[in-house]
């Protein structure tokens, strides 16, 4: 039952490759023993004879020593059995020009072929088929390593993008939760009021929860569409606070073309509300945006209490806001936070943003 097994899955197309290898080689040593010569029988018994032993010593060298200990890097014992296999086969092919001799010529060495009387002769055309089948195998193998390698290596980049990827989603479901409870406060403060007002908050929200639901699973978003939504973002909030807000917020020329992952800069412009304090009676919000070539520049400030200048207080926000950056650019931003005169000031920088070809050339005008 195991027999059968084996043979069934036995790689026979392989076994055809070997049996025409081994056929050429033959015809290959009659015709290298055919040189100046007529004994066409002596030829074919001493190529006969001389094939097994060639075969021996290169599926030794092949199957054994190569792998063994040669690609084990045991290079000793690769050649103390290298040497041993030289001497073993020399002292057969040693046998078989002797045998040749005396049963096929009646030890007659006068008709013996000029190329077969030569021993060194003889175990150079052996060693060269050895050599031959020899380097073949290792660039075989050396062309799998190379293969595994690069497989291994492309199986491991899809596991970190895969890991990022959801590390990212875990990053993005923190922004949510927290924008919209801050949003619905708003709406719940104004219901109670019941004021006019609320329809409006509503719409806002809307268009919002639009982008958050929809835009926000893209790799990437128009860096105008953030702005814009920035911009109903401070609507919202200047509804919520009256008359106790003032914010100013300046965004150059930005072409559509331009790329940047979603819901990166919303985020500082929340922290700034929910962390921000009154200072002689407002909140005083000042926020700028500036793209050079690839290059942003966004800065944002707030007032706060002098009590409430320790940066580490704000949550995990600006934590969580640069483990996005890493994941999504690398080494290409500069993320600083700073506390001054009752103000605390974030810049960011990315200096290589995306840009999508074929995007339609429109540009957001100046606030």
């Amino acid at each position: 039952m195991k027999s059968k097994t084996i043979l069934k899955h036995l790689p026979f197309r392989e076994i055809l490759l070997h049996l025409a290898f081994w056929v050429v080689v033959w015809f290959f040593f009659v015709y290298f023993f055919s040189y100046n010569t007529e004994g066409r029988v002596y030829i074919l018994w001493f190529s006969s004879a001389l094939l097994p032993v060639t075969m021996f010593v290169t599926y030794l060298m092949v199957y054994r020593l190569i792998p063994k200990f040669l690609l084990d890097k045991r290079y000793g014992l690769f050649a103390l059995y290298s040497f041993y296999t030289l001497v073993f086969s020399a002292y057969v092919v040693v046998l078989i020009i002797y045998a040749c001799l005396f049963f096929i010529l009646d030890s007659e060495v006068s008709s013996m072929p000029p190329m077969a009387k030569n021993f060194v002769s003889v175990m150079i055309l052996i060693y060269l088929v050895v050599g031959i089948v020899s380097l073949i195998n290792l660039l075989n193998y050396n062309f799998k390593t190379i293969s595994r390698n690069k497989e291994l290596q492309n199986k491991i980049l899809t596991t970190q993008l895969q890991l990022k990827e959801q590390e990212l989603s875990y990053l993005k479901m923190q922004i949510h939760p927290h924008f919209l409870f801050n949003t619905l406060n708003t709406i719940y403060g104004f219901a109670i009021k019941q004021s006019r007002q609320t329809p409006d908050i509503i719409l806002k929200l809307s268009n919002l929860l639009d982008y958050i639901l929809y835009q926000v699973s893209k790799p990437r978003v128009s860096l105008s569409d953030e702005v814009a939504h920035i911009r109903e973002y401070i609507e919202l909030e200047r509804i919520r606070f009256e008359e106790t807000l003032k914010v100013s917020f300046k965004a150059g020329t930005i072409d559509k073309k331009i790329q940047i992952a979603p819901m990166l800069l919303i985020p500082f412009v929340e922290n700034a509300f929910k962390h921000g304090n009154l200072v002689d009676g407002f909140l005083s919000i000042d926020i700028e945006i500036a793209v050079t070539g690839k290059r942003l520049d966004f800065s944002i400030s707030n007032t706060i209490l002098a009590d409430e200048a320790n940066p580490e207080k704000r949550g995990i926000g600006l934590e969580n806001i640069r483990k996005r950056l890493e994941l999504h650019y690398g080494d290409d931003y500069r993320l600083r936070a700073e506390t001054r005169d009752k103000q605390y000031s974030v810049y960011l920088i990315i200096f290589n943003l995306n840009t999508q070809k074929d995007a339609p050339n429109d540009t957001m005008p100046d606030s």
